[in-house]
């Protein structure tokens, strides 16, 4: 497995990291998006575990949430696993993932289990960006997460952390929206960036189309929902092509070709698109205010009058660990036949199971 120079990455430890918040928000109310429980956060932390262990995996790193999602999840587990639970000061918010994630960075973890959303990936990816991680779905508008199964994932994730498989023979660095602001601040999105009028910072409901001005996209993805399918169903644009998409819309007073598209879970709504192009990687895209930036669906940054920021579509996101690969190579090279205690395929079961 590569790592960066500044990274000390411990053979046979997995990080597992769960967002208590994802899927859970108000677009549960305002669209027809599924809940993810606690409960079923439980069982995937548990899963992940059993998976990693039968790769190989013998200890995993966990932080310590209010929701006690990890902890309790693993506390009574049966299992030849050492679990460090870290305590990152846990507050509730956003931020509890940045901890966590710099805290499973620094104790060495040679990849990362990640239940949540683009949101919660983004933030991974800001506080570790050569990481090699497995993102599975458990949030809303999800493109950068997949619906895997757990235990898949788990096992992915460890055969790459404890060294069976190389990390680049099964890891593809993913894209991602790098923005520039004048005053030389920087901040990126793994799969779009939006300008919005007339929102507000910190808005959880969906996007009115009328407000979308621009949407950036480093996947354009017609079988999606959100803003990515806004140019995935005129100029799709996928993980692996090396280009994003521009669109640009306006208000329906303000013309444009119709579109229908999926703009939350259950929720269509027509937008009024006025153009839409690829963008090669690294090309400078420019926007310009007033308007709220939202990345990944987070409206985070307020432009003023006339404030322009530039964007580019790179190929400098962390390394996502593809589970078909990984467990097609591992099946080729034999790395499940005669696995000591897990042979007879009763090792690893948790005795409350």
């Amino acid at each position: 497995m590569q790592a960066d120079s500044n990274d000390v990455t411990l053979r046979g430890a997995v990080g597992i990291l769960a967002n208590p918040r994802a899927g859970g928000d108000v677009r549960r109310l305002a669209a027809r998006a599924s809940s993810s429980t606690l409960e079923s956060k439980r069982n995937q932390v548990t899963r992940v575990a059993v998976g990693a262990r039968a790769a190989g995996i013998e200890k995993v790193f966990i932080a310590r949430d209010p929701l006690r999602v990890a902890v309790a999840a693993l506390e009574n587990l049966s299992l030849e696993l050492d679990v460090e639970v870290l305590d990152v000061g846990a507050q509730h918010n956003a931020d509890d993932t940045r901890r966590a994630t710099e805290a499973m960075r620094a104790a060495g973890c040679g990849s990362l289990v990640v239940l949540g959303g683009d949101g919660t990936n983004r933030i991974v990816a800001r506080a570790w960006p050569e990481a090699f991680l497995v993102p599975v779905s458990t949030g809303t508008n999800n493109v950068f997460p997949r619906m895997i199964e757990a235990t898949l994932a788990g096992a992915a994730a460890g055969l790459v952390a404890a060294g069976r498989l190389d990390g680049a023979e099964v890891a593809s660095k993913a894209k991602q929206i790098r923005l520039r602001r004048a005053d030389g601040s920087q901040d990126i999105a793994l799969i779009d960036v939006g300008l919005f009028v007339d929102d507000i910072i910190g808005n959880l409901m969906p996007v009115e189309p009328a407000k979308i001005r621009s949407v950036v996209l480093a996947r354009a993805e017609p079988a999606a929902v959100g803003l990515s399918p806004i140019g995935g169903l005129l100029e799709p644009a996928g993980e692996d092509d090396d280009f994003g998409v521009v669109v640009t819309c306006t208000a329906h007073e303000g013309g444009g070709r119709p579109l229908l598209v999926p703009i939350s879970p259950g929720l269509y709504r027509t937008v009024h698109v006025a153009g839409a192009r690829r963008v090669a990687l690294g090309e400078p895209i420019p926007l310009c205010g007033p308007g709220i930036l939202a990345f990944d669906g987070d409206r985070e940054i307020e432009l003023g009058p006339d404030e322009e920021v530039v964007l580019r579509i790179e190929r400098a996101g962390p390394n996502v660990i593809s589970v078909e690969r990984a467990l097609s190579l591992a099946a080729q090279r034999g790395l499940y036949l005669d696995r000591g205690p897990f042979h007879d395929g009763h090792g690893i079961l948790p005795e409350c199971c």
